[in-house]
């Protein structure tokens, strides 16, 4: 588990698509689960914690496309 002390999402959408699969730990957030490179939204959460995994699960699927195209 690796924990981010602040909420930095260039720097945990990079963990994320280098591991894949596994649980971070993120200041202010808590415990975000990933799984295939994308993180998975708990059912019940706070809606600052939804905002954040549909932000790094955009910046995901935006990274992947530009490395696609390249």
């Amino acid at each position: 588990m690796r924990t981010f002390p602040v909420y930095a999402p260039k720097l945990i959408v990079k963990h994320v698509r280098i591991f894949l699969k596994g649980v971070i730990w993120v200041a202010d957030l808590g415990r975000l689960e990933f799984d295939n490179g994308k993180f998975v939204l708990p059912r019940s959460s706070l809606p600052k914690v939804k905002q954040a995994i549909l932000e790094l699960n955009g910046l995901l699927t935006t990274q992947t496309h530009q490395t696609k195209t390249v």
